[in-house]
């Protein structure tokens, strides 16, 4: 009898180690996903909108994934965060802003096993894709309704001088030049938006103070392009109507926000994580916009017309369903030359490495 029930008892035991060696296999199995994120996930603009991707991602895949994330990490300290993430074992590295692809190039060299995904650049290497939003699609959208309007002297708190911000300056314009035209506005073609520089991402004091610069100026609506609300709340302040960017503004204490454009994160990164975990992961130049839903525009302000909203809304549609004439030619730069011609549309490679103004736009480009 003693012997049966030491003979129980080791079968329970087995058995029990068999579970937890099963269990500590699954646990294993799970993905290890990791973000460099470049400010705090409160910033109401960008890191915002990751963070709100980073928690889709979670919810999508929630019980196969393990995801950790770092704030505030600027140039000088993205090495160190995502090597000590590919030390750790994180098998998918996203950096979430144009300063972490340097660093991240060189720690990608070092660790060829480990997948790493840089958002907003241009570089890669075997272990290393790059993705990006159209934004410019929902920046021209909200032109597109503030020259519907008959806003005709923008006054724009753009960030920093590199394609991203430029393009959207340019798609903007372009945008507001069309409602112009259509809506029957008498308009100067050659000075429509005025552009002043943050030359930072977020700088909520200088945005404040351009805004109100500019609404000084007598600029009759402020476009927002950084990764804070504050140049879009100073307007409402102000009593000027103003563009939100990033995510929808209205929600911070920018009532008087006519549209925002917002980023959607969270499609790509279940994407992307998927594809790594189905081993049919290979770098990309990944190029999303309205089509894959990885951007949006929020509602409208109760002062936009309706059949304002149907025209931009129509346009929308015609961009999710793949037809996207937000740059199509011909299109001339601040010095009147043409710089894409009649009936063609800016490539890909044009957009994302774009470096000058259009017709239209009133600053310069620093260096």
């Amino acid at each position: 009898m003693g012997k049966k029930i030491l003979l129980v008892a080791f079968v329970l035991m087995f058995a029990v180690t068999v579970l937890a060696s099963e269990g500590l296999a699954q646990q294993k199995k799970k993905m290890k996903v990791a973000f460099a994120l470049l400010s705090t996930i409160h910033d109401l603009g960008w890191t915002t909108a990751h963070y709100q991707g980073i928690e889709f991602l979670k919810k999508e895949m929630g019980d196969q994934i393990i995801v950790d994330y770092t704030e505030n990490v600027l140039a000088a300290d993205t090495e160190r965060v995502i090597r000590n993430y590919a030390k750790n074992g994180y098998e998918i590295i996203f950096g979430t802003t144009y300063e972490h692809m340097d660093p991240m190039l060189m720690v990608a060299k070092d660790f060829p096993n480990t997948i790493f995904e840089h958002c907003s650049g241009y570089k890669m290497a075997k272990n290393m894709g790059n993705y990006f939003a159209r934004m410019e699609q929902a920046e021209y959208l909200a032109g597109y309704m503030s020259g519907l309007m008959g806003f005709k002297n923008v006054g724009t708190v753009a960030t920093q001088p590199i394609p991203e911000p430029i393009r959207g300056v340019n798609a903007f314009t372009l945008g507001l030049l069309r409602g112009l035209k259509e809506g029957g506005h008498k308009h100067d073609p050659k000075k429509v938006n005025t552009v002043v520089w943050l030359k930072k991402w977020l700088d909520p004091i200088n945005e404040v103070v351009l805004a109100e610069t500019l609404i000084n100026q007598k600029h009759d609506l402020i476009r927002q392009m950084a990764d804070t609300p504050d140049s879009a709340r100073t307007a409402c302040y102000k009593k000027v109507p103003a563009i939100g960017y990033g995510m929808d503004v209205k929600l911070y204490g920018a009532d008087c926000a006519l549209i925002s454009t917002v980023w959607n994160w969270g499609p790509y990164y279940v994407d992307a994580v998927k594809r790594a975990m189905n081993k049919t992961w290979k770098p990309q130049e990944i190029y999303w916009g309205f089509k894959e839903s990885l951007i949006a525009v929020s509602a409208f302000h109760p002062s936009v017309p309706k059949k304002v909203q149907e025209k931009v809304m129509a346009e929308l549609k015609k961009m999710k369903e793949g037809k996207d004439d937000s740059f199509l030619g011909p299109i001339k730069d601040q010095q009147g030359k043409v710089v894409i011609p009649a009936s063609q549309r800016a490539t890909d490679k044009e957009l994302l490495t774009m470096k000058y103004f259009i017709e239209g736009v009133v600053g310069k480009i620093p260096e």
